[in-house]
Formats: structure tokens, sequence, C-alpha cells
């Protein structure tokens, strides 16, 4: 609560703003201008207290994502599948820089053409959310690692950063299966979260040849405000939340002692030149296109931007299937001639 907050005072202005505002407590109301302006105030009346708690509220959102586990009727579908392409699967687990443990598995293609690709999954999923990637990736000849970020699915870690500490978690999954499988070519493909991973991953490994990005934000400051705001009227969100989520990005820093700003693919691209094919659906509220954009526009290699449209976030492949494949396979194409 607001230090100084006075709860019965409050009531009784509250109680008489609502019955100016068409809210009957006397059984007298009124219309028109004053009664609009008034629920207006009233809102404001109750949005005063969230300030004060947003950090509390928000920090533990941003950060601590829904851990989905596997179960394993989940792995027996997704063995079903890889075999669907008789693809083989192994576990795979890697130990990141932090000591963190990171579980995924690789899968092998049937006819492997030497190239490996590494599949990120979005917020709050896990390895099980990209095996529609997997699947005609693996029939065309390219092995997949589907690692669990660290704090989803099983792998271990607490908090979830977006790219500043998971870029570093992708170099030891590159390392790991270097020295395990000797890839030809490595490429990266991610959604959201992923795609923003995948991203910052390859500006610090020349390993990752080339990244393929659909929802990927320009920086961790913006999009949260983006997100946030969609929870919220467009009135209270530029008059009463700004201030809240401002004070939840401070808390945030505070917590994991970075700028959500650093968390930035946009910097990302512009700081190592790498091909990129950025995907954007043209319904995509969670990460509007604006997004891809700037990140195609600050991009120093070859890219690409695909805006899907009808697409929401993550449902480019869901919207245009063929579209999506031959754009996906042809990029990757492109990249393997470009890097030989």
């Amino acid at each position: 609560m607001v230090a100084g907050w006075n709860v019965g005072w409050t009531r009784q202005v509250v109680k008489g703003l609502a019955e100016i505002a068409g809210w009957r407590f006397e059984g007298q109301t009124l219309t028109g201008k004053l009664q609009n302006v008034a629920r207006t105030v009233v809102l404001a009346l109750l949005c005063l207290p969230l300030p004060a708690s947003a950090g509390g509220i928000f920090a533990p959102f941003i950060l601590h994502p829904v851990r989905r586990n596997i179960a394993a009727e989940q792995i027996g579908e997704a063995d079903r599948s890889f075999a669907q392409e008789h693809a083989t699967r192994e576990d795979f687990v890697v130990t990141a820089q932090d000591g963190v443990v990171l579980r995924g598995w690789k899968v092998r293609a049937a006819h492997p053409n030497g190239d490996w690709v590494l599949l990120l999954h979005g917020r709050s999923q896990n390895r099980l959310s990209m095996i529609r990637y997997a699947e005609f990736l693996l029939g065309s000849g390219y092995s997949v690692v589907m690692m669990d970020a660290r704090a989803h699915g099983e792998s271990g870690g607490t908090i979830a950063t977006y790219g500043h500490v998971e870029r570093y978690d992708e170099r030891s999954i590159v390392d790991a299966l270097t020295a395990a499988e000797h890839p030809q070519h490595i490429f990266a493909m991610g959604e959201s979260m992923g795609a923003a991973v995948a991203l910052q991953s390859a500006a610090i490994d020349p390993r990752i040849e080339a990244v393929i990005a659909e929802g990927a934000f320009r920086n961790l400051h913006e999009v949260f405000f983006d997100y946030a705001g969609l929870r919220v009227s467009a009135f209270l969100g530029k008059t009463f939340f700004r201030p809240a989520a401002m004070l939840a990005v401070h808390e945030t820093e505070h917590q994991v002692g970075f700028r959500l700003d650093d968390v930035s693919p946009e910097a990302s691209v512009a700081a190592r030149s790498f091909p990129v094919l950025l995907i954007s659906g043209l319904r995509d509220h969670n990460v509007p296109k604006r997004h891809a954009e700037a990140i195609f526009l600050a991009a120093s290699g070859p890219k690409e931007l695909w805006l899907v449209p009808k697409a929401r976030h993550q449902r480019a492949m869901e919207t245009a299937p063929e579209e999506f494949q031959s754009r996906v396979l042809r990029f990757f194409s492109r990249a393997q001639v470009a890097s030989n």
C-alpha cells in the first residue's frame, strides 16, 4: 500500500465519483461527458497503488517463465514423429559456463548432409514446440539439436535472461556438438525468445553461420512495454501503466544485474555480419513487425525479411506451411554455398 494512503477517505471519494460516473449508490445518475470523466478519475484512483507493487508483480513474470516438464508419453510421441523421417534421437546434456545443466536431444537425419540446425524454442515452452520444424528439416538432410533453454523444461536454472546468459549457453552447446559430431555447417532457427537468443548467439560465435528468426524482439526493454501494454487500455497504458512498468523494469534490472536495453538482437546483427532470415506475422500483437523491421535495417550481413499476412505470433508455418518450408530450406541452401 502507498505510504500515507487513507483507505477510508478513498472509499468516500470513490463512492462520490462513482455516483457521478453513473454507478448507482443513491439512485442518482449523470450521463454524457461528465460521466466519462468521472469513470476515468475512478480508474485513476484505483490504479494509484499499482506503481508501488509493480516491481513485485512484474519482475517474477519476466524472470521466471512457466516451466513445462516433458512427460514420458510426449517423448514417445516425439520418437514416433522422428521415426517417420527415419531419424535417430539421443539425449544431449551440456553443462553451461556457470554450471547450469542444459538438457535436450540430438536428432540425426537418416540421410545427413553434414549440417546441423540448433532449434531454439520460445518463452515458457520447451524443445517439444520445435518438433514441427525438426520434421521437415530432418527430411531434407539436416540433423537438429533441440535443447530446453535454461529455466525451461528439463534444463536447470531458475532465471530466464532472454539472451544475456543464454547466448553463452548456446556457445557451450556448439562446443559439445562440434566435439561429438564435427558438423560441416551449424545454423540456428528460433521463435520468439529463441529467435532473439539465436541472433545474440551468432553475434558472439562465428561457428553459427546463419540464423532464421521468427518473432524476435529488437531489445528486451521495448518488447516488455509492448507485451505488457497489451493487457491495459490505451489510456491507462499511456497514463498509469507506464510508471508501473518503468518501476518493474528497474526492479528487474536490479535483480539480474544488467540493463534490459542490453539484451538486443538489433545490436547483435549490427555487431557481426552473418546471413539472417527474419520472419514476422502481420497479426503478431506480442512482438509487432516493427521489431523485425528494425533488426532487418540494423543487420550488416546478407538479410531477408518475410512479413506473413494473417500470421500471429509464432504462427508463420501454420499460416503458410508450404512457403515457410520453401523459404527456410532455400535460405539454408544459400548459406551453405556462401560459407563453402
